[in-house]
């Protein structure tokens, strides 16, 4: 398809489109809380004329098919941030405590746009075209529920495509990598049982913040001293506590913290170290631990073949100088990740950041805003990923 004719079409839905962001902007919900959100999404599906199904509570799929072809798909999540909002715009959000303070509402705005350009627009494309908006990507995740239920079946994504605002990013330019792109995240928690005694005599009880101590150093040894250090993992214990008073010896010490990796054998190493080493450590010190993972999010790998085809659909649209290479992976988590696992597909980064205009604050701050043009950019380069898709089929 001829990049000038997408750009057009763009041009003619974007002033609505960036209107679409603003009213989502000025009304943010909490992961799986996004009722009026998902019924916007769902009024402007069926002015589409798109078939509407529903996933994991408050997500979204609208389905549009147009004959024989492959099956493509593209992910927006639509949750907000428990964050108060401090910037003084005219679409400022409304509700106490609730920012878009991570730019979902501009992933959503760009897909519901790539909506209406794929409906208005049947006689230049064939396949299937699934469109996600997915709750709570910044809490517990709503990706894995909305697999669960099906999503990605009846008919099978065989592709999908993802997009992140980049505050680091200048518009009009993006951010892509090859392979691992965000870490996993597990959380793990350690409680360590000690015998309590009076302060004075500590020979009669095991002292259960001395072993924490002893502890803390040895958990930093499983990635320091048995990873191999071209690896990227990272033991982060955020939270710890013990103690009843200044004279008796602890008898309990609770730690909690997160594991993040890029390889699925680091993490099955570390998962497995936490697991067995520890409870052993603990053990030799004279006291006994308990501990409990909760699986987060696995890796963002981008799939080379279909990272290739959007480096190629930047450069034929904006040129080479709007590609930035990611050198090293994010450890921060995205779970974008368990579509990646189910189809082949790619995560990119938008960039949003405009210096003249005050935009340069990070994802999570009070602050956060993008520059509204990166919207123009977002749906031009999602529609020429999914329409360079369904042209394999043809």
């Amino acid at each position: 398809m001829d990049n000038d004719f997408i750009k057009a079409e763009v041009s003619k839905i974007f002033d609505e489109t960036v209107k679409i962001r603003r009213d989502i902007h000025m009304n943010p919900e909490l992961g799986f809380e996004e009722t009026e959100t998902s019924q916007k999404i769902k009024n402007i599906l069926t002015e589409c004329g798109v078939e509407i199904q529903s996933a994991a509570g408050t997500g979204i799929v609208g389905i549009l098919k147009n004959g024989d072809g492959i099956v493509a798909a593209s992910r927006a999540d639509i949750d907000a941030l428990p964050i108060s909002e401090e910037n003084e715009v005219e679409y400022k959000s409304t509700v106490a405590g609730k920012m878009h303070a991570c730019g979902h509402d501009v992933h959503t705005a760009i897909q519901l746009g790539a909506v209406r350009f794929f409906a208005e627009n049947k006689d230049k494309w064939k396949g299937t075209i699934k469109f996600i908006f997915q709750p709570a990507e910044e809490t517990t995740g709503g990706a894995k529920p909305m697999i669960e239920e099906g999503v990605l079946e009846y008919p099978k994504v065989e592709y999908i495509f993802g997009l992140h605002t980049a505050p680091e990013i200048e518009v009009g330019k993006f951010g892509i990598k090859y392979g691992k792109m965000h870490a996993s995240s597990d959380i793990f928690e350690i409680k360590i049982h000690g015998e309590s005694a009076h302060g004075a005599l500590p020979q009669n009880g095991t002292d259960a913040i001395v072993i924490a101590s002893q502890l803390i150093n040895y958990i930093q040894t499983i990635v320091s001293r048995n990873i191999d250090p071209r690896e990227e993992a990272v033991i982060t214990i955020g939270k710890i506590s013990g103690g009843k008073a200044e004279n008796i010896i602890c008898d309990l010490v609770e730690m909690k913290g997160t594991i993040r990796t890029l390889s699925p054998e680091v993490r099955s190493y570390i998962l497995d170290k936490m697991h067995n080493s520890v409870v052993k450590f603990v053990e030799t010190l004279g006291g006994s631990a308990e501990v409990s993972v909760r699986n987060g999010y696995d890796s963002v790998i981008n799939n080379d073949e279909v990272t290739a085809m959007l480096e190629n659909n930047i450069k034929e649209l904006y040129g080479e100088e709007s590609i930035v290479k990611i050198d090293k992976p994010r450890m921060d988590v995205e779970d974008f990740s368990f579509f990646l696992q189910k189809a082949k597909g790619v995560f990119f980064r938008l960039g949003v950041r405009n210096e003249e205009k005050g935009i340069i604050y990070d994802l999570h701050h009070p602050r956060f805003n993008v520059d509204e043009e990166s919207i123009r950019y977002g749906m031009e380069l999602q529609i020429k990923n999914l329409i360079n898709i369904l042209e394999m089929g043809e």
